[in-house]
């Protein structure tokens, strides 16, 4: 598998992002959907990479940088055919590993809470720990749930939610 950078100017990976939009507005509230649309991706802030292999493209996941010492895990994505092949972890692994490289003093990650998502939480929770060593704790709120891991202290986890959803209180 090969992960690069990628600039969302291949029409399969626009097509991969557009089925992700389309499948998260589906499975979410309207509060709750934090993925980023194609202009979103393109943003200065955020890094874009996607995987490969044979010139097939297996799937995709970003990091944007809200500040200098932050990074937040969006868009991960796996293409349909290439579910449970250990596409999205080592997506995760070479994102936390950039997060690493940049010096960032946090990561941090949302994905949905419904049973739709059962599956990513799992894979989250699990690869998450597993990179950030004891860092198993999140918070659900209105349909998300969220996470944030400081760098410089894996073994505590801190929370963060978003800011147009917070004051709606536990879904």
């Amino acid at each position: 598998m090969q992960i690069r950078v990628d600039d969302l100017s291949g029409q399969v990976i626009r097509a991969l992002i557009v089925e992700h939009l389309n499948e998260m507005r589906g499975l979410s509230p309207a509060c709750s959907v934090h993925a980023l649309d194609l202009d979103g991706l393109t943003r200065p802030d955020v890094t874009f990479w996607t995987a490969w292999r044979d010139g097939e493209l297996l799937g995709c996941g970003a990091m944007k940088e809200p500040t200098v010492a932050h990074g937040e895990i969006k868009s991960m994505r796996t293409a349909s055919a290439h579910r449970r092949e250990g596409v999205a972890s080592a997506l995760l692994r070479h994102i936390v590993s950039e997060g690493r490289t940049r010096s960032y003093e946090r990561l941090s990650l949302e994905t949905g809470a419904g049973p739709a998502f059962e599956p990513a939480r799992r894979m989250w929770i699990g690869r998450w720990s597993a990179a950030l060593c004891e860092c198993t704790r999140s918070v659900t709120i209105r349909g998300a749930t969220f996470a944030s891991a400081p760098e410089t202290d894996w073994q505590h986890r801190s929370l963060r939610c978003n800011e147009n959803c917070k004051n709606n209180g536990p879904a």
